[in-house]
C-alpha cells in the first residue's frame, strides 16, 4: 500500500511536470491557427512552414553557433580551473571554488545587466560573440562541477606513477589524467550546450537586434498568426535541449558520476 502510494505521488510529480510541455506538443500538430481545447483535426503542415520560414532558420544556426561557441569555452576555462583548485593548495581556494559556481545562482537578469553593461560601456557592440561569452558565464559552472567532481573521487597515485616512471606533465596528463575526466568532459560540455540552446533572459541582453530561437519564440508568441509555427519551433527547442541532457545524464550515470552538480 505504502509503495502504490509513492507510485501514485510521483505520477502526480511528473504530471505536474510536463503535462504543460505535451499540450505544446499536441498544439504543433493543431490544424487550425487557434488554440482551441479539445484539438479536432491535426496535420504536420506546420513543420514544413516553419522550416520553410528563414528567420527560424536564421534563428537555429545562432542558436547552434552561440551554443557550440559557449560549449568550448566552457570545456577549456572550466576544465582548467577545476584542476587548478584540486590540484593546487593556495589562500583563498576555497572562495574561488564558491566564486566560480555563484554565477549560476545568480539571476539571469542580474548577470545580463551587468554584462549589457560591460559591453556598452567598452563599446564593444552587440554580436553573436558578445552573446557566447554572456552564455559562456554560466555554461562554465556545470563544466567546473563534472569535473571537479570526478577528480575529487579520483586517486593521484595513478599520476603519480606516470611521473615516476618518467613522463612529464604533459604526457601525464594526456594519457592519464584525460582519461580519468573525459566522461565527465562530455557529460558537462552537453549539459553546456542545452543550458545556452535554450537560454533566454541573458540572450536578451546581449544579443542586440539578433534572435536566438528562444528570443524568436519570445518575440513571435503574441502574434497570432505565427503561433502554430512558434509551437513547432518550441517543440524542435524541446528535443534539441532534452537530448543532450538525456546523454550527459547516460554519461554520467554509466561512469557512476553525478550530473551536474558536485
Amino acid at each position: 500500500m505504502k509503495g502504490r502510494g509513492l507510485a501514485i505521488a510521483a505520477g502526480a510529480v511528473i504530471l505536474f511536470l510536463y503535462l504543460p510541455i505535451a499540450i505544446i506538443v499536441l498544439y504543433a500538430f493543431n490544424a487550425d491557427r487557434a488554440q482551441a481545447w479539445p484539438i479536432e483535426n491535426y496535420t504536420t503542415h506546420w513543420f514544413s512552414d516553419a522550416f520553410a520560414n528563414g528567420s527560424v532558420r536564421q534563428a537555429l544556426l545562432l542558436s547552434l553557433q552561440a551554443a557550440s561557441g559557449a560549449t568550448v569555452i566552457a570545456l577549456l576555462l572550466g576544465s582548467m580551473a577545476a584542476l587548478a583548485v584540486h590540484r593546487l593548495r593556495f589562500f583563498g581556494r576555497e572562495a574561488i571554488s564558491f566564486v566560480l559556481v555563484l554565477p549560476l545562482a545568480l539571476p539571469g537578469i542580474v548577470t545580463g545587466m551587468a554584462l549589457n553593461a560591460t559591453i556598452n560601456t567598452a563599446g564593444i557592440g552587440f554580436s553573436t560573440s558578445t552573446i557566447i561569452v554572456g552564455h559562456a558565464t554560466f555554461c562554465v559552472v556545470t563544466v567546473y562541477n563534472n569535473v571537479i567532481a570526478r577528480l575529487r573521487r579520483s586517486s593521484r597515485s595513478i599520476e603519480e606513477a606516470s611521473m615516476d616512471l618518467g613522463a612529464d606533465t604533459w604526457q601525464t596528463f594526456r594519457h592519464v589524467t584525460l582519461p580519468v575526466i573525459g566522461t565527465a568532459l562530455l557529460a558537462g560540455g552537453l549539459l553546456a550546450f542545452a543550458l545556452s540552446f535554450d537560454e533566454v533572459i541573458v540572450t536578451t541582453f546581449t544579443a542586440g537586434t539578433q534572435q536566438t530561437l528562444p528570443i524568436w519564440i519570445y518575440a513571435n508568441l503574441q502574434l497570432p498568426n505565427q503561433r502554430p509555427i512558434v509551437n513547432v519551433v518550441a517543440v524542435v527547442v524541446i528535443l534539441l535541449s532534452t537530448i543532450p541532457v538525456y546523454l550527459a545524464q547516460r554519461i554520467a550515470s554509466d561512469s557512476g558520476g553525478p550530473g551536474s552538480r558536485s
